[in-house]
């Protein structure tokens, strides 16, 4: 008896997650099918020019935009962007520098800080536990 091994497939709206961009701002033949794993695959390995120039100025998804202004997606919302955003418009933000920005930045570098605080405190109790036994 063989197997017969069928080819995975994600959903347009996955693939474009996995590859960083925009789902709406691709193309409509990308949109409109099913994307198999050795398609995505291929478009990682060798992007074709729209891949290329919607990392490159977008619009991009939220999560593109709020690691390029150094906040969280929350701290988008909370600043009230909610749309994608072009690498032009992102950078206009940056220069401009809006008082929710900065406040939204200091809010990430904070919990940063107490992210790298914890895992120090976790590997100390860890290897305190680990130690000989007195």
């Amino acid at each position: 008896m063989t197997s017969h091994k069928t080819a995975q497939t994600m959903k347009p709206a996955t693939a474009a997650k996995k590859l960083g961009v925009y789902l709406e701002a691709t193309p409509a033949e990308f949109r409109e099918g099913a994307v198999s794993r050795d398609e995505l695959n291929a478009l990682q390995a060798d992007p074709p020019e729209w891949l290329r120039e919607l990392r490159r100025n977008g619009p991009h998804p939220r999560p593109v935009v709020a690691a390029r202004l150094e906040v969280s997606i929350a701290g988008l919302a909370r600043g009230g962007v909610t749309e994608a955003l072009t690498t032009e418009q992102i950078e206009a933000l940056k220069q401009e520098c809006p008082d929710w920005l900065r406040r939204e930045r200091a809010t990430q570098s904070e919990v940063r800080r107490e992210a790298v605080r914890i895992k120090e405190r976790d590997a100390e109790r860890a290897a305190r536990a680990d130690g000989p036994e007195a």
